[in-house]
Formats: C-alpha cells, sequence, structure tokens
C-alpha cells in the first residue's frame, strides 16, 4: 500500500471565506466600526499631521439616492481615504442642501392633494413643514450614504437650514449689500410660470420642443428712404406670444436687405400680388416658398436704411397704437427668419438691452403664473402657454401674418416641473459682476486653481467671462431671505451695517424664521422708521446659500481650514456650485475657497444612454448593494474613467464582480500562505532572500510609486487597472505559481520558504492597505482575519512604507529575460496539455532551445521550477519546426517530452530518484522534509 503524504503537505489554511457574501457582511462591519467609534479614532490618531480638506458639496434632501449620489460620494470617500493612509489629517464633514424650490414644490404638492392653497397658510408655518421634510430625507440619506461605506463625521454634518449657517449665509449677503455690489433692477430672467418664480441656470435643463413658427408684416409709416414708403417690414419668431409685447424691431448694421414687390402667390399665400415686403436678400427666398408666393426685389438697402424708420405694431387699431422703431442691434443675424428681429423689449435680454439703450422700457405683460395682465388688449387673462393659435387667428384677421409653422428646437425648460420657461423682465435682486471688480478677481481666481481634467478651467473661465450680473432672488418662502430693507422714497437698499448686526444675531439665534416672525422695526432700530421703509420678502437664490457654505464649514469648524484643497462634484457644477461658491468666495475674501478642482462626468446605461425612469433602464445603488455589496460598487467607480461619461448595466457589474473575485482571491491566497507566520519565522535582512523574493520586493516599490502618484492624481482608474494586473500577473499567475510547490512541500525552516513567507507577509499588509480606500469593507474582512482584534482595523493604519533600497532595476531586467522564456514553456505545455502528450505541467520535460546570450540569462536560475515542470534542458540547437515558439521570443523554442522517472507520492514531480529514499514513493527533497519533521 503506498503511504499517504497528505497530512505532511503545507496546504494553505484560512478563515476568509472564497465567496465574500458583501451584501449579509458588510452590514457588520459598519455595526462594528460605529461601536469602536471608528471616525473619532481615526481623527484622534490624526492629530497633528498635515491637514487636507475635501469641502462636500451639499447634495439636495429631498429623496433616495441615486446612482449620481453614489458615484459622488464614493469618489470623495476613496479620496479621503487614501489621504488619510497617506499621511494626512483628513476630517470629511458632510453637508445637505435643504432650501429652495424642490422641497418647497413637494409640500405644495401635499397642498394640492389636500385641497389646500399655500398662500392660505401662514409663511412661518409653511417653512416649518420645509424643514421638517429636509430633515427626514436627511436621516433618510445619511444612512443611505453609510450603506455605501462613506466614513465621515456623520454625527455632525452640516446642513444649509441649520440656524448658525442661516446667519452666516445672511451676513455674507449683507458684505454684498454694503460694499454696494447687491443691488435691485430688472431684467428679463428665465422664469418658470408653473413654480411662479425666477431660476437658475444651473436649475434649467434644455431638451426639445415645438413652437409655433409666425412671421409678420409690420407696416413702415415714416422712413427717410423713399422706396421703404408703403412697405412691410418682416419678421419671424418662435414666441408668438411676445407680439404684445413688441415695441421695437432689429436690423443688422452689415446686412443686405431688399424691397420685395409680390408677383405671384398659389394656394395657402396670405399675402397679395403687389404687396412690398422688406427681407433680408439671403433669407428672402426661403420666405417666398414659406409663403407660398413669388416676389420681385424693387430695391436694396443696408441697415443703415433701415435704422430710424417707424413701423406700426400689427394690431394697430385693436389696443396697440403706437410706432415700433427700427434699430441697430450687433446680435441680429441672417442664419434664419427674415433678417429683421422683433423686440420685446420684457421677453428677450438682447431685446431689453437695445431697448433700454433707446428709453423704451418693458411693458408689463405677463403675470407670474403665466396669463396676460388685465391691461392688455385682445388677450388679457389669456395663458401664454395656449395662445398661438389665437395670436395665429388675429394676426390674420388684422392682415398682418404672412405664414406660420413649426419648429422642434432645443428649449429651456425646468428642471423641477419639466415646464418650458420664459425669459421675463422683473425686479430681482443682483450682485454686479463689474462694480466691485467682482469678474476680475474670479477669472484670476480660475487661472490660480488647479483643474482636474485641466479642460475644466477653461468651461469655468468662459462662463465668468460671459455671465451677466447674479440674479440671487427668488419669489418663494423656503429659503434664506434677502434681509435687506429698501427706502420707499428714493427705491435705495439700507446700507447699515448695525442693522445687518441685529439681523444677523436674530438668525442666528432663532433661524431665518426671524425675519418673517419678528417685528421689522426691532431690525431698524431707533435710527430708522418702518413706515419709510418696505421689509424685501424674497428668498436668496438656493446657490448663494451653497456657495457660501465654506463660510460656516471651513472658517467656522474646528479642524478645518480655508481655502479648501478640493471641491469634487460633476462636471453640471462649473454652472453651478464651483460658479457661486467662486463668486461668493472671490466678491467677500478675494479668492476662490479651493485650490483644486475635481469634475466627475455622468453615468449612463450600458448602451450608453441617459438614464431614464421612462426607459427604465435606471440602475438603483440599493438594488446594486442588495445584489452585490457596496465594495462591488465602489470598485466599479474606481475602475472607471469617471472624469468622463461613464457606463453602468448588469454586465458591467458582472464584469467588476469578476475583477472584485480576482482580488479576493489574491487576498485569500496571501492568508492561507501565511497560516501561522509570526514574526519569529521572517527573514529580516532581505539581502539574503533569494532573487525571486527580492524581484517581488522590487515590484513592490514600483508599485507604491503608481499607487501613490495615483493617488496624488486623483487617477483611480489606472491605480486599480495597475493594482489589479500586479495581482493577476506578477502574483497570481507568476510569483504564487512558482512558490506554490516550496510553500505546499517545503520544510517551515528552509531559509527560502522563511524568505517567500516574509516577502507573501508583506505583500499583504501592503496590498490591503492599498486597496482599503475603494474596498473598503473587503480590505477590513481581510485585515482582521491576519490581524484579529477588537481594536484593529486597516483603516486605523497608513500605506505601508516601501523602502527604496528594494528598487534594483538590474535585478528586474533579469528576471524579464526569465519571464520570456517562462511565457514560451507555458504556451508549449499548454500545447502538450491539449496533444495529450501530458496530463499536469509536473509531468512535461520541456527542451529548451534558445540561443547563448539567451542561455547565459537564464542558466542560473532553476527553471524547471519557475516552469512548474519535473525538469529542464537548455539546448544550443537549431530550433526544430515542431518546437512552440512565440513571435514576440524571437530565437527561443520549446519541446515538451515526458519526464523520467516516478511521481513522488508527495510534491508530485516526476524524478528518477523517486523510490530510492528511505520513505515509500519520495523525491530527496521530500524525504529529507519529511525527515525533519516527523517526531524523534
Amino acid at each position: 500500500m503506498t503511504a499517504d503524504y497528505k497530512n505532511s503537505v503545507f496546504l494553505p489554511r484560512t478563515s476568509f471565506p472564497m465567496r465574500a457574501g458583501l451584501p449579509a457582511q458588510e452590514p457588520g462591519h459598519l455595526e462594528r466600526w460605529n461601536q469602536m467609534g471608528l471616525y473619532a479614532r481615526q481623527r484622534e490618531q490624526a492629530r497633528g499631521r498635515p491637514l487636507f480638506v475635501l469641502h462636500d458639496g451639499p447634495p439636495y434632501a429631498n429623496g433616495h439616492l441615486h446612482i449620481g449620489h453614489a458615484l459622488n460620494k464614493i469618489l470623495k470617500d476613496v479620496v479621503v481615504r487614501s489621504r488619510q493612509m497617506m499621511g494626512f489629517d483628513v476630517d470629511y464633514v458632510p453637508g445637505w442642501d435643504c432650501h429652495g424650490l424642490p422641497i418647497e414644490w413637494k409640500i405644495e404638492e401635499e397642498y394640492r392633494a389636500r385641497g389646500q392653497n399655500k398662500d392660505d397658510v401662514p409663511v412661518v408655518e409653511f417653512r416649518r413643514e420645509c424643514r421638517a421634510f429636509a430633515e427626514r430625507w436627511i436621516d433618510i440619506q445619511r444612512e443611505e450614504f453609510r450603506r455605501l461605506g462613506i466614513g465621515g463625521d456623520w454625527g455632525r454634518p452640516y446642513t444649509t437650514m441649520a440656524y448658525a449657517a442661516e446667519a452666516r449665509i445672511v451676513a455674507e449677503l449683507g458684505k454684498f449689500l454694503l460694499d454696494g455690489s447687491l443691488y435691485r433692477g430688472a431684467r428679463p430672467v428665465l422664469w418658470s410660470v408653473v413654480e411662479k418664480t425666477a431660476l437658475a441656470e444651473a436649475e434649467v435643463e434644455y431638451k426639445d420642443h415645438t413652437s409655433t413658427t409666425i412671421w409678420v408684416r409690420f407696416p413702415v409709416v415714416s422712413a427717410r428712404v423713399p422706396a421703404l414708403q408703403g412697405a412691410d417690414i418682416v419678421i419671424w419668431t418662435t414666441t408668438p406670444w411676445t407680439i404684445p409685447g413688441n415695441r421695437a424691431l432689429a436690423c443688422g448694421a452689415d446686412l443686405e436687405y431688399g424691397v420685395y414687390r409680390v408677383t405671384s402667390v398659389t394656394d395657402g399665400a396670405l399675402v397679395s400680388v403687389g404687396d412690398r415686403l422688406v427681407l433680408s436678400t439671403s433669407l428672402a427666398s426661403s420666405v417666398m416658398e414659406t409663403g407660398h408666393f413669388e416676389a420681385v426685389c424693387e430695391a436694396n438697402l443696408g441697415g443703415a436704411d433701415l435704422d430710424g424708420v417707424l413701423c406700426a405694431h400689427p394690431l394697430r387699431g385693436q389696443g396697440y397704437d403706437f410706432d415700433v422703431p427700427v434699430m441697430i442691434g450687433d446680435f441680429v443675424t441672417a442664419d434664419q427668419g427674415t433678417g429683421i428681429v422683433h423686440q420685446a423689449p420684457g421677453h428677450g435680454e438682447d431685446d431689453f438691452y437695445l431697448c433700454r439703450s433707446k428709453g423704451i422700457h418693458p411693458p408689463d405683460m405677463v403675470l407670474d403664473g403665466g396669463t396676460y395682465a388685465d391691461t392688455i388688449p385682445l388677450f388679457a387673462g389669456q395663458h401664454i402657454y395656449k395662445i398661438a393659435p389665437v395670436m395665429v387667428d388675429a394676426l390674420t384677421a388684422a392682415g398682418k401674418l404672412v405664414a406660420h409653422g413649426k419648429l422642434v428646437h432645443s428649449y429651456p425648460h425646468s428642471w423641477r416641473s419639466k415646464a418650458p420657461l420664459i425669459y421675463r423682465a422683473t425686479s430681482q435682486w443682483f450682485i454686479s459682476m463689474d462694480k466691485t471688480g467682482l469678474r476680475e478677481k474670479a477669472l484670476a481666481a480660475v487661472d490660480a486653481t488647479r483643474f482636474v481634467p485641466a479642460m475644466g478651467r477653461n468651461r469655468l473661465r468662459s462662463m465668468v467671462e460671459q455671465r451677466p450680473d447674479w440674479c440671487v432672488s427668488r419669489q418663494r418662502s423656503w429659503g434664506s431671505p434677502i434681509t435687506v430693507f429698501v427706502n420707499r422714497h428714493t427705491g435705495e437698499p439700507l446700507r447699515d451695517p448695525a442693522v445687518m448686526d441685529r439681523i444677523v444675531a436674530a438668525v442666528a439665534q432663532r433661524g431665518a424664521d426671524a425675519w418673517f416672525e419678528d417685528n421689522p422695526q426691532d431690525f431698524l432700530g431707533d435710527a430708522y422708521d418702518l413706515k419709510d421703509y418696505e421689509q424685501v420678502r424674497d428668498v436668496l437664490d438656493v446657490w448663494f446659500d451653497s456657495g457660501c457654505t465654506h463660510a460656516f464649514v471651513l472658517e467656522d469648524r474646528d479642524g478645518s481650514a480655508w481655502p479648501a484643497d478640493l471641491y469634487l462634484e460633476g462636471s453640471d457644477q462649473h454652472r453651478g456650485w464651483f460658479q457661486s461658491s467662486l463668486l461668493q468666495s472671490c466678491g467677500t475674501r478675494g479668492r476662490a475657497p479651493y485650490k483644486a478642482v475635481l469634475t466627475h462626468g455622468f453615468t449612463l446605461d450600458g448602451q450608453g444612454r441617459k438614464m431614464s425612469k421612462s426607459i427604465g433602464n435606471t440602475v438603483a445603488p440599493q438594488d446594486v448593494v442588495k445584489e452585490y455589496g457596496a465594495d462591488i460598487l465602489r470598485l466599479w467607480v474606481a475602475s472607471t474613467d469617471y472624469m468622463n461619461d461613464q457606463r453602468l448595466g448588469s454586465e458591467i457589474l458582472k464584469q467588476t464582480a469578476e475583477s472584485y473575485r480576482r482580488l479576493r482571491n489574491t487576498l485569500r491566497y496571501m492568508l492561507g500562505a501565511l497560516d501561522g507566520f509570526s514574526a519569529a519565522e521572517a527573514v529580516a535582512n532581505e539581502a539574503s532572500m533569494p532573487e525571486l523574493e527580492r524581484w517581488v520586493l522590487h515590484r513592490l516599490t514600483e508599485m507604491d510609486a503608481i499607487v501613490r502618484r495615483c493617488c496624488d492624481d486623483y487617477e483611480f482608474q489606472t491605480l486599480f487597472a495597475e493594482l489589479t494586473a500586479f495581482c493577476t500577473n506578477d502574483l497570481s499567475a507568476f510569483y504564487f505559481d512558482i512558490r506554490k510547490d516550496l510553500l505546499y512541500c517545503g520544510h517551515p525552516q528552509d531559509p527560502e520558504r522563511r524568505a517567500c513567507r516574509t516577502v507573501i507577509d508583506r505583500l499583504f499588509n501592503t496590498l490591503v492597505r492599498w486597496m482599503a480606500p475603494v474596498l473598503c469593507f473587503t480590505a477590513e474582512e481581510a485585515w482582521l482575519c491576519r490581524h484579529p482584534g477588537d481594536d484593529s482595523s486597516v483603516h486605523l493604519t497608513g500605506f505601508e512604507a516601501v523602502p527604496e533600497h528594494w528598487r534594483d532595476d538590474d535585478l528586474a531586467a533579469r528576471w524579464a529575460a526569465v519571464a520570456r522564456v517562462r511565457r514560451v514553456v507555458l504556451g508549449a505545455l499548454e500545447q502538450a496539455r491539449n496533444a495529450k502528450v501530458i496530463g499536469a505541467s509536473l509531468q512535461a520535460h520541456a527542451v529548451v532551445y534558445a540561443p547563448a546570450e539567451v542561455q547565459d540569462g537564464i542558466r542560473a536560475y532553476p527553471m524547471h521550477d519557475i516552469c512548474i515542470t519535473s525538469a529542464l534542458t537548455l539546448s544550443s540547437d537549431p530550433v526544430p519546426d515542431a518546437a512552440y515558439t512565440l513571435p514576440e521570443v524571437p530565437g527561443v523554442g520549446v519541446v515538451i517530452e515526458t519526464a523520467s522517472g516516478e511521481k513522488c507520492q508527495r510534491c508530485w514531480k516526476v524524478l528518477p530518484d523517486v523510490g530510492s529514499h528511505p520513505r515509500e514513493g519520495v523525491c530527496q527533497r521530500c524525504d529529507d522534509v519529511l525527515a525533519r519533521t516527523e517526531p524523534a
């Protein structure tokens, strides 16, 4: 009977399971971290280190987390954890944006469902309901973020609705008031007739909209050029509802125009033979085609010929009995339409400024909810969204319509109500971009900021260069109030530091509701009489709120610092939080509140489509966590090119889970190989180790440089690609594969085996730390298997210090040559297995044909062990035709033969000496090991 040596083999043993079971396991780690006060211990441990401040851009407290939240917060967590492990003190303070339209809209929906009218509810009561709504969703989102493994000071987050925060926001607004850059003025702003408020550009989304287009005649009533007498100037517009607000026309100074006499018409024409129409010469043919007529040019004109012409409004005689002047506008082009633009100064930015320069003021035409005012002839009380067919009929009846049609084009919509927006000239509060040099300060700050990716600088810079004054007022209830008094006689805001101080103190004590509850005279004090002042009831744009967070988080909180080292948000925040923070900080402190800005893209589905509930292609982070675990989602974030739009779907998650499996198996193998390893076994002198172990240490120095560079540059995709390749190729497929025999069958006291286990211990302690910022749960699980203890945590450690003297480029070059030959041998072994020449590689004898220089490079190494064969012979003969070769390893060929001898029953090598030793069926090495390990 053959002896059984199974129990003499040192097989790996570990409690670290192959199957992770992350969904069930991860909550236990969260509970343990909570019980041990992990975050507080990290802060205490980091005390005195250099600070690294990542300021959290606040998510909105009004619903469950979506995949964009998960991407953003996981990225932040990876940055925070990696910086912490690189030796920084990183106090991550999560925060929430709490004021504003989305929450107010939700409360109004609840009112409407109950048949209530918001306007019938006292404003303070309504605000309290909004506050309670935000508090509930903060609690829900907090737990959803924590489940993703996001570490931070969750017990003390910041919120924009905290009393201290509201007081700081009011005080920051006061700085703009007192330096004269805050003013009240009227100009067109994007207005939602559904939400009845102005919207910021960041609250706007652009999508296709079908507009009614009209070509309208404005009869000339006075002109210097005789050819214009009796002609009609034709305009084209996509907003028929603005015709009642028309007060002027604009032409291009350098455009060519003509007076066209209609010579013939076809069915559907609204013009008559003999009509004389003024059109751009380059657009006349398209107007004729649309209007079903032919015409000849009777006179050629320039823009200067039209400048100063007076026309009649197309609805003259029906309440619109005023002249309409023609003016030169530098924005007029001949791209489409007629080359003449109708001007409604109350509903277009270009219109407003051109008309204002000529002393033409916008009429009060459209009410907050989108209906015409009672003073508007023909259309009073009608809604602008429904007026297009009515307007077409009215213009047709007046004989002033040339043509009408439909146009699908990109149009601004409210991201909340999804309704189309309008430009509406209203009285709003603005912060001047130029009065105190805010634009120049902001541009200089952009130039001084690091952007990742670098293209973000130009994007933000161009936005600041082109932006108008900052509209900071909203006509809503739930927000930080614009705490300003306006003199009823002069219209000027009261700029008194003492008044502002009293307001700030009241808000700090009772919150922003104090502005609505307290007696305004108390704020004004004895120096002013309330009857002379109007108390502003508008609230601040929420972007001003969030733009102030740097003040009450970075400046007011112990353990933080201003400016932040990093702001990290989606690329849409160039027009949102990045910009509002920049403007607010530059206006009050003269520089940006951040040193660097990192942006990520948006998450698309697996097919590259925008995620949409209507399509049904959304991926909820909660669902991913339930099925795969948070570490899989975290690995996806780290593995993707997050600086651009990234994809996520079931197949991508499966691929990520497979990548995770390879990393987990690497940890598992090392833990099994280290069973029973202690400091007493370790080899202290690396120089005495075999070359293969020293090569692994060399690779650690290269990987350490990559890891630290990637963390500095936020290139986590590169980091995990390199880390996965290292674990898969350098370790599993090379080092572990080669050393498996030594680990399983070598004697525990053999110097080579001790060196191998020493290196694996160093590998484990280094790799598990490198993985920890991303695979925070798995790294902790592995760490506790190796370093058990109630107070133990990988997150209380830092990246291992990798000694520079481990680096050995000459040794690496030698082993690169060894690896090239090994690749050829492994390929030959695979070919021989497929041909049934051998079963296992240990049944093989490899004959390697190679030139002398190649042989000289590998002769000193045990190539049979390195290639996992029982024998390997080097030959200088020419490479046989039947040999296996690889193009990338020229001159080397391998022929596989069967090894001579018998199979060792302990190590499974086929060797000639098996059976010639005292112990049955083993080779000399195994006989020696058994002799040394058997009891005396």
